[in-house]
């Protein structure tokens, strides 16, 4: 058993990993702004200064989960954090995201695959990756930077825009994303903690596939009609700047590195197995 875990960041992907494989640990550590409690986590506030009790954590901490997006001023804990993670031992896992590869055209690529900047959040990221490599290679621990696809499971799916009437369907000929369920994220942590992987991973799932492929499903699985296919051409005049950069991106992302970090298949490998085990949790018909 792994003694200290620090979660730095606590929210979605860090609560689910907590959930399922948090026994793995003795002591569990959470960062958020205000520090509130949560289930079977020691939670401290941050909210850009270290205080005496984080500092401590960094430096005990036996693997180090960071699952905060950088801002403006970069990754919010690399500055304050830095010098205590140095001194600690274990694993460091960083969550990223595949926006960092920015657009292929719909071409199949991998980990090997050039990095774009041409977004300010894409460059925010990439800076980020090479801050919490260089710290590892600083203090000797393993780094494993998790590129994420399009993140869906429990409370934030499809199923639940379809049953709610808010779900989209929105089509641009050629264009797909690649998703990925955050049980499947949860199993590369682990698996990146245990193994104290060094390196670059696609944590995405199998089957790139347009937008509109989970919509439709989600209403399939719930036997309502889907809703009404909109084209990106008139879509896009009422997107935000947001928006319009996550559909500026067209690539297909291997994962065949994920799959032999797992040792095997992924628990979901497409939307439509994710979708599937969601569906008994959400009402037809909102």
């Amino acid at each position: 058993m792994t003694h200290t875990l620090l979660c730095l960041g606590h929210g979605y992907c860090a609560q689910r990993f907590v959930a399922l494989h948090g026994a793995s640990f003795a002591r569990r550590i959470g960062t958020s702004r205000t520090g509130d409690p949560s289930a079977g986590m020691e939670m401290l506030r941050f909210d850009g200064d270290a205080a005496p009790a984080l500092l401590a954590a960094a430096r005990a901490a036996d693997a180090v989960l960071v699952s905060a997006a950088p801002g403006e001023a970069g990754d919010p804990f690399l500055g304050p954090l830095g010098a205590a993670l140095a001194e600690g031992q274990g694993p460091l896992v960083y969550l990223s995201t595949i926006g960092v590869y920015g657009d292929s055209g719909g071409a199949w690529i991998d980990e090997s695959a050039a990095t774009a900047a041409a977004a300010p959040r894409a460059r925010r990221r990439i800076e980020a990756e090479a801050g919490w490599q260089a710290l590892g290679r600083r203090a000797g621990r393993p780094v494993a930077v998790l590129r994420l696809g399009g993140i869906y499971g429990p409370g934030r799916n499809a199923l639940i825009d379809v049953a709610d009437g808010t779900a989209r369907c929105i089509e641009r000929e050629g264009q797909v994303f690649n998703r990925i369920h955050v049980d499947d994220i949860a199993g590369a942590i682990a698996a990146a903690v245990a193994q104290r992987f060094d390196g670059v991973v696609n944590v995405v799932d199998d089957e790139p596939s347009p937008s509109c492929a989970p919509v439709r499903q989600a209403a399939q699985l719930l036997g309502v009609a889907p809703p009404v296919p909109e084209r990106f051409e008139e879509a896009s005049a009422r997107m935000s700047p947001m928006a319009l950069s996550f559909w500026a991106d067209n690539r297909r992302v291997r994962n065949e590195r994920l799959h032999a970090l797992l040792g095997g298949a992924l628990r979901y490998p497409t939307y439509r197995e994710g979708l599937s085990a969601l569906a008994t949790t959400v009402p037809a018909g909102g």
